[in-house]
């Protein structure tokens, strides 16, 4: 008769054996024709919905192909990609400019040519950068967040706010890890320093005015909840933080640094592998497509790098010129290069030198 374990070892070869036959199973559904029509696309979490009202349903329609939605943040679904081992299991990725550029540096994405997305011949230039293997869809401005009734756009627009004593527990800095974060300090690097990393001087700044600093955040909800509730009078932010706030009639604006203007991008990428690159290619031409841009425009709030989009009014009152030309407003993209390369040892410099102070 069997013993306790033998038992158990039984059960647990019935269950890995029923595991892998499903697994197979589905390996051979994965080679069906109706998996031809069907893109997957790995997206942020957050603006999900809108991307299918405004990108995702007009595309089906367009095409007949099906899209399905794998979603999570920047970092763990680099993490899936990279543990994928060969079949991603994904045709297109949607994510910001750092993690991109961390994907490429491990040999994760293949590059996204002309001559199968035209498209990419409209777009303006940052968007088609020779150091990314896929294309910007949309950009986000850093500037400042602040309280309209309590300092003006002038003020707001000079990085020594921050450090100003009258406003010592009414300012907040955004942590690194945020997309804000990095284009702080590269801004802060260049007004102070010898460019965007110089992070010797940058942090050196940071840290003397961390001590009156009421808090570096980590998330948008923190930094808007902030300014709503009056604790801070400004907060460097992304200008896409302003727009709802903004339009509800709270006494908050967003204006561009007057000097140190830096923007971040987001890519779309296709992972070495992908099952459906054809669909992926048409994908990327459609959503930088005037149609799909300006529809974007208007649904999530991304600003258009399709010179020929309509920009809704929103997003022009709160950043101006730079919601149709961000270069011709002074905004540079960084050089992903040094980024990538000193990003760790930035990070822990930061929780050393600047936000535990």
């Amino acid at each position: 008769m069997p013993t306790t374990v033998q038992r158990r070892h039984r059960a647990l070869a019935t269950v890995v054996a029923t595991v892998l036959g499903a697994a197979l199973a589905g390996c051979s559904a994965g080679d069906s024709a109706d998996d031809k029509n069907t893109l997957v696309v790995s997206t942020f979490p957050f603006g999900s919905k809108e991307l299918t009202k405004a990108v995702i349903e007009p595309f089906e329609k367009k095409t007949g192909y099906k899209v399905k939605l794998d979603t999570g943040s920047n970092s763990d679904r680099l993490t899936r990609l990279q543990l994928a081992g060969g079949d991603p299991g994904v045709d297109v990725m949607l994510i910001s400019d750092y993690y991109a550029a961390l994907g490429q540096s491990k040999g994760l994405f293949q590059p996204v040519q002309a001559k199968d997305v035209p498209n990419l011949k409209k777009l303006r230039d940052f968007a088609v950068d020779d150091k990314y293997a896929g294309p910007a869809y949309t950009y986000q401005l850093n500037g400042t967040l602040y309280r309209t009734d309590k300092l003006d756009a002038k003020a707001a627009a000079d990085w020594s706010v921050y450090g100003d004593k009258k406003y010592a527990k009414k300012t907040a800095l955004p942590d690194i890890s945020v997309t804000a974060g990095q284009l702080t300090v590269s801004g802060i690097g260049n007004v102070y320093g010898s460019g965007p990393f110089d992070i010797d001087k940058a942090y050196g700044k940071l840290g003397s005015w961390a001590p009156n600093t009421l808090q570096f955040y980590t998330s948008s909800t923190e930094v808007t909840n902030l300014l709503t509730q009056g604790e801070i009078v400004a907060a460097p932010g992304i200008s896409a933080f302003a727009t709802q706030l903004i339009e509800s009639g709270e006494p908050v604006s967003w204006v561009a640094p007057a000097k140190g203007k830096y923007m971040a991008t987001n890519r779309m990428m296709i992972p070495k592998g992908a099952k459906n690159q054809k669909a992926a290619n048409e994908f990327i031409d459609y959503y930088l497509s005037v149609e799909a841009q300006t529809k974007a425009a208007e649904v999530i709030g991304d600003m258009p790098v399709n010179p020929d989009a309509k920009v809704p009014d929103a997003l022009g009152k709160v950043a101006g010129k730079a919601a149709t030309d961000p270069v011709a407003a002074g905004y540079e993209t960084l050089d992903p290069g040094p980024v990538v390369e000193g990003r760790d040892e930035w990070v822990d410099r930061f929780a050393r030198e600047v936000s535990s102070k």
